[in-house]
């Protein structure tokens, strides 16, 4: 049994910070604590900046997915652009005196597994899985 939750936020600069306490705030009623939970939340973090910096059109938001089963939590960023050639997602290198450009690499370091799936009518999803067995059910 699998338990999942989803919520979606509006295009705004405090976005990625409800992102991350909703991610928290879900992951601690699951019972994943420490290192699994820091991580999932830091890519919460970089793949709600990006949908917000990158991947929502005028008047749309960002959703934000959260699945634990017994062994894995997936995370999904769901967004309002469309995966194309001139907008694919990739890792670049990020050298000394950038200021951006890290968190891909970042997700691709605490992920166990990450990807960009396209969503069915437009947008894309971006996914991270992690190795993260829940402690405890809610009632």
């Amino acid at each position: 049994m699998a338990d999942e939750s989803h919520k979606y936020f509006d295009a705004e600069r405090r976005a990625v910070g409800l992102a991350r306490e909703f991610a928290v705030t879900l992951l601690e009623g699951w019972g994943i604590t420490g290192e699994p939970a820091e991580d999932i939340r830091l890519c919460v973090s970089e793949l709600a900046s990006n949908a917000l910096a990158h991947g929502t059109r005028r008047g749309h938001g960002f959703l934000v997915r959260l699945r634990a089963d017994e062994d894995f939590v997936r995370l999904e960023v769901h967004d309002s652009r469309d995966v194309s050639p001139d907008r694919r997602l990739c890792m670049r290198e990020a050298t000394d005196t950038d200021i951006a450009g890290r968190g891909l690499s970042m997700v691709d370091m605490l992920a166990d597994v990450w990807g960009v799936d396209e969503r069915s009518s437009y947008g894309k999803v971006v996914w991270s899985r992690f190795k993260a067995a829940p402690t405890s059910r809610p009632a």
